[in-house]
Protein backbone atom coordinates (compact mmCIF):
# COMPACT_ATOMS: atom_id res chain seq x y z
CA UNK A 1 0.00 0.00 0.00
CA UNK A 2 1.33 3.14 -0.68
CA UNK A 3 0.16 6.46 0.83
CA UNK A 4 -0.41 9.50 -1.78
CA UNK A 5 -0.63 12.95 -0.64
CA UNK A 6 -2.75 15.81 -2.20
CA UNK A 7 -1.70 19.25 -1.17
CA UNK A 8 -3.70 22.57 -1.43
CA UNK A 9 -1.88 25.17 -4.07
CA UNK A 10 -0.26 27.98 -2.60
CA UNK A 11 0.58 29.95 -5.48
CA UNK A 12 -1.06 33.07 -6.33
CA UNK A 13 -4.75 32.42 -7.70
CA UNK A 14 -3.73 29.05 -8.55
CA UNK A 15 -7.14 27.32 -7.79
CA UNK A 16 -6.20 23.61 -9.82
CA UNK A 17 -6.01 20.53 -7.59
CA UNK A 18 -3.41 17.30 -8.25
CA UNK A 19 -6.38 14.98 -8.13
CA UNK A 20 -10.02 15.06 -8.65
CA UNK A 21 -12.16 12.85 -6.06
CA UNK A 22 -12.78 10.43 -8.96
CA UNK A 23 -8.84 10.11 -9.21
CA UNK A 24 -9.10 9.27 -5.26
CA UNK A 25 -11.99 7.06 -5.96
CA UNK A 26 -9.29 5.03 -8.17
CA UNK A 27 -6.49 5.23 -5.74
CA UNK A 28 -8.51 3.40 -2.78
CA UNK A 29 -10.15 1.16 -4.75
CA UNK A 30 -6.77 0.05 -5.61
CA UNK A 31 -5.91 -0.64 -1.97
CA UNK A 32 -4.02 2.65 -1.59
CA UNK A 33 -4.23 4.99 1.40
CA UNK A 34 -4.98 8.95 0.10
CA UNK A 35 -4.67 12.25 2.13
CA UNK A 36 -6.25 15.20 1.27
CA UNK A 37 -5.51 18.80 2.89
CA UNK A 38 -8.83 20.23 3.84
CA UNK A 39 -9.99 21.95 0.91
CA UNK A 40 -7.78 21.43 -1.68
CA UNK A 41 -10.03 20.84 -4.19
CA UNK A 42 -12.32 23.86 -3.82
CA UNK A 43 -10.77 26.17 -5.71
CA UNK A 44 -12.02 23.50 -8.61
CA UNK A 45 -15.44 23.12 -7.37
CA UNK A 46 -14.38 19.51 -5.50
CA UNK A 47 -15.40 19.85 -1.39
CA UNK A 48 -14.17 17.79 1.36
CA UNK A 49 -16.76 15.88 1.33
CA UNK A 50 -16.72 14.58 -2.15
CA UNK A 51 -13.10 13.47 -1.44
CA UNK A 52 -14.51 11.51 1.71
CA UNK A 53 -17.05 9.41 -0.47
CA UNK A 54 -14.77 8.41 -2.38
CA UNK A 55 -12.55 6.77 0.34
CA UNK A 56 -10.13 9.56 1.03
CA UNK A 57 -8.92 10.75 4.54
CA UNK A 58 -8.93 14.73 5.07
CA UNK A 59 -6.09 16.21 6.72
CA UNK A 60 -6.05 19.47 8.55
CA UNK A 61 -2.94 20.72 6.75
CA UNK A 62 0.26 20.38 4.65
CA UNK A 63 2.07 19.21 7.14
CA UNK A 64 0.09 16.73 7.85
CA UNK A 65 0.56 15.87 3.76
CA UNK A 66 4.15 15.72 4.17
CA UNK A 67 4.53 13.77 7.11
CA UNK A 68 1.71 11.04 6.25
CA UNK A 69 2.52 10.28 2.69
CA UNK A 70 4.83 9.08 0.63
CA UNK A 71 3.97 10.07 -3.24
CA UNK A 72 2.67 13.62 -3.26
CA UNK A 73 0.48 15.24 -6.17
CA UNK A 74 0.57 18.55 -6.87
CA UNK A 75 -0.46 20.51 -9.82
CA UNK A 76 2.17 23.42 -9.51
CA UNK A 77 6.18 23.41 -8.58
CA UNK A 78 6.22 23.85 -4.46
CA UNK A 79 7.10 27.24 -3.08
CA UNK A 80 10.12 27.37 -0.65
CA UNK A 81 7.86 26.73 2.07
CA UNK A 82 6.63 23.36 0.51
CA UNK A 83 10.47 22.36 -0.53
CA UNK A 84 11.60 22.98 3.11
CA UNK A 85 9.16 20.10 4.08
CA UNK A 86 10.39 17.75 1.26
CA UNK A 87 12.28 14.13 2.67
CA UNK A 88 14.19 11.85 0.85
CA UNK A 89 11.27 9.12 1.35
CA UNK A 90 9.20 11.65 -0.92
CA UNK A 91 8.11 11.42 -4.54
CA UNK A 92 6.97 14.64 -5.93
CA UNK A 93 4.69 14.44 -8.88
CA UNK A 94 4.14 17.50 -10.34
CA UNK A 95 4.95 20.93 -12.88
CA UNK A 96 8.29 21.72 -12.05
CA UNK A 97 9.98 24.19 -14.79
CA UNK A 98 13.28 23.71 -13.21
CA UNK A 99 15.52 25.40 -15.85
CA UNK A 100 14.96 29.29 -14.91
CA UNK A 101 14.38 28.17 -11.70
CA UNK A 102 17.99 27.60 -10.13
CA UNK A 103 16.17 28.47 -6.36
CA UNK A 104 14.08 25.47 -6.43
CA UNK A 105 16.41 22.90 -8.07
CA UNK A 106 18.97 23.56 -4.79
CA UNK A 107 16.37 22.78 -2.66
CA UNK A 108 15.07 19.63 -4.59
CA UNK A 109 18.33 18.39 -4.55
CA UNK A 110 19.04 19.46 -1.13
CA UNK A 111 15.82 17.37 0.12
CA UNK A 112 16.84 14.06 -1.00
CA UNK A 113 13.49 14.05 -2.33
CA UNK A 114 12.80 11.82 -5.71
CA UNK A 115 11.10 14.71 -8.09
CA UNK A 116 8.97 13.74 -11.39
CA UNK A 117 8.20 16.73 -13.47
CA UNK A 118 4.82 16.24 -15.83
CA UNK A 119 6.56 18.71 -18.46
CA UNK A 120 8.83 16.13 -19.38
CA UNK A 121 7.18 13.06 -19.55
CA UNK A 122 6.95 11.68 -22.87
CA UNK A 123 4.97 9.20 -25.06
CA UNK A 124 5.70 6.64 -27.83
CA UNK A 125 5.46 9.18 -30.18
CA UNK A 126 8.02 11.64 -28.32
CA UNK A 127 5.08 13.53 -27.74
CA UNK A 128 4.41 15.33 -24.21
CA UNK A 129 0.86 14.03 -22.94
CA UNK A 130 1.10 15.40 -19.33
CA UNK A 131 1.84 18.97 -20.57
CA UNK A 132 -0.84 18.74 -23.62
CA UNK A 133 -3.76 19.51 -21.53
CA UNK A 134 -2.54 22.66 -20.04
CA UNK A 135 -1.06 23.86 -23.33
CA UNK A 136 -4.21 23.49 -24.97
CA UNK A 137 -5.76 25.14 -22.12
CA UNK A 138 -2.80 28.09 -21.87
CA UNK A 139 -3.24 28.32 -25.69
CA UNK A 140 -6.89 29.25 -25.84
CA UNK A 141 -6.66 31.50 -22.86
CA UNK A 142 -3.41 33.44 -24.18
CA UNK A 143 -6.07 35.08 -26.96
CA UNK A 144 -8.74 35.45 -24.15
CA UNK A 145 -6.02 37.19 -22.39
CA UNK A 146 -4.37 39.33 -25.35
CA UNK A 147 -8.14 40.24 -26.68
CA UNK A 148 -8.12 42.14 -23.28
CA UNK A 149 -4.62 43.41 -22.95
CA UNK A 150 -5.38 45.18 -26.34
CA UNK A 151 -8.09 47.27 -24.70
CA UNK A 152 -7.59 50.60 -24.41
CA UNK A 153 -8.83 50.41 -20.51
CA UNK A 154 -5.79 47.99 -20.47
CA UNK A 155 -3.39 50.01 -21.87
CA UNK A 156 -3.50 48.70 -25.28
CA UNK A 157 -4.05 49.83 -28.73
CA UNK A 158 -7.69 49.95 -28.57
CA UNK A 159 -8.15 46.58 -31.27
CA UNK A 160 -10.89 44.14 -31.72
CA UNK A 161 -9.68 41.22 -32.90
CA UNK A 162 -12.35 39.98 -34.91
CA UNK A 163 -13.05 43.51 -36.36
CA UNK A 164 -16.23 44.73 -37.43
CA UNK A 165 -18.20 45.23 -40.39
CA UNK A 166 -16.12 47.87 -42.54
CA UNK A 167 -13.15 47.98 -40.48
CA UNK A 168 -10.09 45.39 -40.60
CA UNK A 169 -9.22 42.29 -37.74
CA UNK A 170 -7.06 42.44 -35.54
CA UNK A 171 -3.45 40.92 -36.50
CA UNK A 172 -2.05 37.74 -33.98
CA UNK A 173 1.14 36.12 -34.50
CA UNK A 174 1.76 33.15 -32.91
CA UNK A 175 5.64 31.85 -32.62
CA UNK A 176 5.80 28.17 -32.36
CA UNK A 177 2.99 25.36 -34.13
CA UNK A 178 3.26 23.28 -30.99
CA UNK A 179 0.31 22.36 -28.89
CA UNK A 180 0.00 26.00 -27.28
CA UNK A 181 0.05 27.51 -31.01
CA UNK A 182 -2.30 25.68 -32.64
CA UNK A 183 -4.77 25.93 -30.29
CA UNK A 184 -3.98 29.56 -29.70
CA UNK A 185 -4.64 29.75 -33.68
CA UNK A 186 -8.07 27.86 -33.60
CA UNK A 187 -9.11 30.48 -31.03
CA UNK A 188 -7.93 33.15 -33.24
CA UNK A 189 -9.43 32.05 -36.07
CA UNK A 190 -12.58 31.66 -34.66
CA UNK A 191 -12.82 35.07 -33.50
CA UNK A 192 -12.39 36.30 -37.37
CA UNK A 193 -8.63 37.50 -36.45
CA UNK A 194 -6.08 37.39 -39.13
CA UNK A 195 -3.71 35.03 -38.48
CA UNK A 196 -0.08 34.41 -38.73
CA UNK A 197 2.10 31.24 -37.31
CA UNK A 198 5.60 30.78 -37.30
CA UNK A 199 7.92 27.64 -37.03
CA UNK A 200 10.65 26.33 -38.30
CA UNK A 201 9.37 22.90 -38.68
CA UNK A 202 8.40 22.51 -41.99
CA UNK A 203 5.74 19.65 -42.06
CA UNK A 204 4.42 21.61 -39.00
CA UNK A 205 3.43 24.27 -40.95
CA UNK A 206 2.35 21.90 -43.88
CA UNK A 207 0.34 20.73 -41.51
CA UNK A 208 -1.47 23.48 -40.27
CA UNK A 209 -1.45 24.95 -43.79
CA UNK A 210 -3.83 22.15 -44.65
CA UNK A 211 -6.24 22.08 -42.19
CA UNK A 212 -7.01 25.52 -41.71
CA UNK A 213 -7.11 25.62 -46.40
CA UNK A 214 -6.38 29.60 -46.60
CA UNK A 215 -7.27 30.52 -43.29
CA UNK A 216 -4.11 31.27 -42.06
CA UNK A 217 -0.62 32.23 -43.28
CA UNK A 218 2.25 30.11 -42.09
CA UNK A 219 5.70 31.33 -42.29
CA UNK A 220 9.03 29.53 -41.74
CA UNK A 221 9.92 31.28 -38.42
CA UNK A 222 13.71 33.79 -39.36
CA UNK A 223 14.81 36.71 -37.80
CA UNK A 224 13.66 38.73 -40.75
CA UNK A 225 10.48 36.71 -41.52
CA UNK A 226 9.84 37.41 -37.76
CA UNK A 227 10.81 41.27 -37.85
CA UNK A 228 8.20 42.09 -40.72
CA UNK A 229 5.13 40.24 -38.64
CA UNK A 230 5.37 41.93 -35.93
CA UNK A 231 5.77 45.15 -37.39
CA UNK A 232 2.11 44.63 -38.10
CA UNK A 233 0.79 42.38 -35.29
CA UNK A 234 -1.94 43.63 -32.54
CA UNK A 235 -0.95 40.09 -30.64
CA UNK A 236 1.92 37.84 -30.33
CA UNK A 237 1.55 35.01 -28.48
CA UNK A 238 4.81 33.80 -27.56
CA UNK A 239 4.51 29.30 -27.84
CA UNK A 240 7.94 27.99 -28.08
CA UNK A 241 8.93 25.12 -26.05
CA UNK A 242 11.99 23.03 -26.10
CA UNK A 243 11.01 20.23 -23.39
CA UNK A 244 13.00 20.54 -19.74
CA UNK A 245 15.08 23.44 -21.18
CA UNK A 246 14.85 27.47 -20.63
CA UNK A 247 12.85 28.87 -23.74
CA UNK A 248 14.70 31.01 -26.56
CA UNK A 249 14.55 34.25 -26.53
CA UNK A 250 13.03 35.10 -30.05
CA UNK A 251 12.25 38.96 -29.35
CA UNK A 252 14.87 40.93 -27.80
CA UNK A 253 14.67 44.32 -27.25
CA UNK A 254 15.40 45.70 -30.52
CA UNK A 255 12.71 43.61 -32.20
CA UNK A 256 10.02 44.32 -29.48
CA UNK A 257 10.51 48.26 -30.54
CA UNK A 258 9.13 47.65 -34.08
CA UNK A 259 5.89 46.24 -32.80
CA UNK A 260 3.24 48.98 -33.20
CA UNK A 261 2.41 50.99 -29.82
CA UNK A 262 0.06 49.66 -27.80
CA UNK A 263 0.14 46.04 -29.31
CA UNK A 264 0.17 43.18 -26.81
CA UNK A 265 2.74 39.73 -25.97
CA UNK A 266 1.13 36.83 -24.46
CA UNK A 267 4.48 34.98 -23.25
CA UNK A 268 2.70 31.31 -22.49
CA UNK A 269 6.82 30.67 -22.51
CA UNK A 270 7.29 32.22 -19.25
CA UNK A 271 7.18 28.94 -16.76
CA UNK A 272 10.39 28.19 -18.51
CA UNK A 273 11.69 31.72 -18.53
CA UNK A 274 9.66 33.38 -21.61
CA UNK A 275 10.32 33.83 -25.48
CA UNK A 276 10.87 37.44 -25.00
CA UNK A 277 13.95 39.71 -23.95
CA UNK A 278 11.73 41.50 -21.69
CA UNK A 279 9.39 38.91 -19.95
CA UNK A 280 9.05 38.63 -16.24
CA UNK A 281 6.52 36.62 -14.85
CA UNK A 282 3.44 37.75 -13.09
CA UNK A 283 0.47 37.08 -11.35
CA UNK A 284 -3.52 37.12 -11.62
CA UNK A 285 -3.68 39.74 -9.33
CA UNK A 286 -1.07 41.90 -11.26
CA UNK A 287 -1.09 40.41 -14.74
CA UNK A 288 0.61 42.99 -17.50
CA UNK A 289 3.25 45.93 -17.82
CA UNK A 290 4.29 47.80 -20.44
CA UNK A 291 7.63 47.68 -21.68
CA UNK A 292 8.63 50.21 -24.95
CA UNK A 293 4.51 50.36 -25.35
CA UNK A 294 4.20 47.14 -25.34
CA UNK A 295 1.73 45.45 -22.83
CA UNK A 296 3.08 42.08 -21.67
CA UNK A 297 0.98 39.18 -20.21
CA UNK A 298 3.46 37.03 -18.67
CA UNK A 299 1.03 34.79 -16.33
CA UNK A 300 2.74 32.41 -15.13
CA UNK A 301 -0.35 29.42 -14.13
CA UNK A 302 -2.37 30.64 -16.51
CA UNK A 303 -4.60 27.67 -16.68
CA UNK A 304 -5.44 28.33 -13.27
CA UNK A 305 -7.91 31.25 -14.26
CA UNK A 306 -9.87 27.89 -15.35
CA UNK A 307 -9.04 25.47 -12.33
CA UNK A 308 -12.30 23.27 -13.05
CA UNK A 309 -11.78 22.96 -16.62
CA UNK A 310 -7.91 22.67 -16.28
CA UNK A 311 -8.24 20.18 -13.43
CA UNK A 312 -10.66 17.65 -14.89
CA UNK A 313 -7.90 18.09 -18.49
CA UNK A 314 -4.86 17.93 -16.31
CA UNK A 315 -6.08 15.00 -14.58
CA UNK A 316 -7.43 12.87 -17.12
CA UNK A 317 -3.90 12.56 -18.83
CA UNK A 318 -1.89 11.68 -14.83
CA UNK A 319 -4.01 9.79 -13.16
CA UNK A 320 -2.64 6.82 -15.19
CA UNK A 321 0.91 7.82 -13.99
CA UNK A 322 -0.15 8.25 -10.36
CA UNK A 323 -2.20 4.76 -10.29
CA UNK A 324 0.95 3.02 -11.56
CA UNK A 325 3.55 5.47 -9.19
CA UNK A 326 1.12 3.85 -6.33
CA UNK A 327 1.14 0.17 -7.46
CA UNK A 328 4.76 -0.46 -8.49
CA UNK A 329 6.45 2.15 -6.76
CA UNK A 330 8.79 4.57 -8.57
CA UNK A 331 11.68 2.35 -9.85
CA UNK A 332 9.09 -0.29 -11.19
CA UNK A 333 6.84 2.04 -12.85
CA UNK A 334 9.53 4.38 -14.57
CA UNK A 335 11.42 1.03 -15.63
CA UNK A 336 8.29 -0.15 -17.12
CA UNK A 337 7.52 2.73 -19.28
CA UNK A 338 10.14 4.28 -21.23
CA UNK A 339 8.64 7.57 -22.07
CA UNK A 340 7.90 7.73 -18.20
CA UNK A 341 11.80 7.86 -17.10
CA UNK A 342 12.45 11.53 -18.87
CA UNK A 343 9.73 12.98 -16.00
CA UNK A 344 12.53 12.04 -13.54
CA UNK A 345 14.17 15.58 -12.95
CA UNK A 346 15.69 15.04 -9.38
CA UNK A 347 16.70 12.11 -6.99
CA UNK A 348 18.89 11.42 -4.13
CA UNK A 349 20.42 14.81 -4.66
CA UNK A 350 21.18 14.22 -8.37
CA UNK A 351 19.97 16.43 -11.22
CA UNK A 352 18.53 13.97 -14.26
CA UNK A 353 17.08 16.32 -16.44
CA UNK A 354 19.83 16.88 -18.94
CA UNK A 355 18.08 20.62 -20.49
CA UNK A 356 18.03 21.69 -16.28
CA UNK A 357 22.09 20.94 -16.18
CA UNK A 358 22.33 22.75 -19.22
CA UNK A 359 20.54 26.07 -18.28
CA UNK A 360 22.00 26.18 -14.93
CA UNK A 361 25.69 24.84 -15.56
CA UNK A 362 24.94 21.99 -13.13
CA UNK A 363 26.44 18.45 -13.19
CA UNK A 364 23.95 15.60 -14.62
CA UNK A 365 23.44 12.37 -14.22
CA UNK A 366 20.67 10.39 -16.90
CA UNK A 367 17.81 9.28 -15.66
CA UNK A 368 18.75 5.54 -16.66
CA UNK A 369 22.07 5.51 -14.44
CA UNK A 370 20.18 6.82 -11.95
CA UNK A 371 17.35 4.36 -12.00
CA UNK A 372 19.74 1.91 -10.57
CA UNK A 373 19.91 3.76 -7.01
CA UNK A 374 16.44 4.28 -6.49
Amino acid sequence: MTTVGVLKEIKNHEYRVGLTPAGARELTEHGHEVLVETSAGEGAGFADELYTRAGANIVPDAKAVFEGAELLVKVKEPLAQERSQLQPHHTLFTFLHLAPDPDQTRDLLDSGATCIAYETVTDRHGQLPLLAPMSEVAGRLAIQAGAQALEKVCGGRGVLLSGVPGVHPGNVVVIGGGVVGRNAAQLAVGLGARVTVLDRSVPVLRELDQHYRGQITTLYSTRDTLERVLEEADLVVGAVLIPGASAPKLINRELLQVMPEGSALVDVAIDQGGCAETSRATTHDDPTYVVDGVVHYCVANMPGAVARTSTLALTNATLPYVVKLADEGVRRALQSDEGFLPGLNVAQGKLTCEGVAVAQDLEYISPDRMLTKL
